[in-house]
């Protein structure tokens, strides 16, 4: 259980893939101008990367190692093929929305970089495991990005929902009159939140290695009048 809890804190924190790695940008800032169009790419973005993990995970074995880049490719590609045909049959208005950033996750390089760094040398589970929770950690990031894009720009959250639930709609969260912030759902504000995001993890991270040691040196004081000699 502690490595499963390793695996699930490296991939929603840790090593997060977008605040810690910086990986997968191009649709991370591209798709997040609402919450649904971010939360719909993570969520095929998880489903490549659980399958992708599996499926490598599980012949491991049988990729010769000098080849094993291209097959994950091509195994990649098949599956993010399936996800396409399965959002153009079953999500058709959403599909159109996403458009070529749906196929585009074959180039991903958080989904590559997993199946390289993990799933090719880790059981089912754990792999499995790993993708799944690499994806939660992308998922929470592009829809609190594009949740804020969406309410700063124009006033709304969930805007698009009908797209995969006809019977509901967006909430206009602040006023009618609301005359938007245009910048915030262009190119230059993708970058200004998720700048402020990463420097708001940093920054939390610097506390609690400050706390940790504060924490160290009340529990050891010896070490700190050692070191300070």
């Amino acid at each position: 259980m502690s490595a499963y809890k390793d695996i699930a804190w490296n991939g929603l924190w840790k090593q997060n893939s977008i605040l810690a790695q910086l990986l997968g940008l191009c649709p991370l800032l591209a798709i997040s101008t609402t919450f649904v169009n971010a939360v719909s790419l993570g969520l095929a973005t998880i489903l490549v990367m659980m399958l992708a993990n599996f499926a490598i995970s599980a012949l491991r074995a049988l990729i010769p190692y000098e080849i094993r880049i291209p097959v994950f490719i091509l195994i990649i590609a098949a599956l993010v093929t399936v996800v396409d045909l399965a959002f153009n049959a079953f999500l058709h208005d959403l599909y159109l929305v996403l458009g070529i950033f749906i196929p585009l996750i074959v180039t991903n390089c958080i989904v590559l970089a997993r199946v390289e760094a993990f799933a090719a040398k880790n059981g089912l589970r754990a792999a499995t495991f790993d993708g799944l929770m690499m994806g939660v950690g992308f998922v929470w990031v592009i829809g609190l990005l594009g949740a804020v894009r969406e309410l700063v720009g124009q006033g709304t959250i969930f805007s698009g929902i009908e797209m995969i639930f006809p019977t509901l709609t967006g909430i206009q969260v602040l006023s009618e009159d609301y005359p938007g912030f245009l910048i915030a759902i262009l190119p230059p504000g993708a970058f200004f939140v998720l700048g402020l995001l990463i420097a708001g993890r940093n920054w939390i991270e610097a506390r609690a290695n400050q706390r940790r040691l504060e924490k160290r040196l009340h529990d050891h004081p010896s070490s700190a009048n050692a070191a300070s000699a």
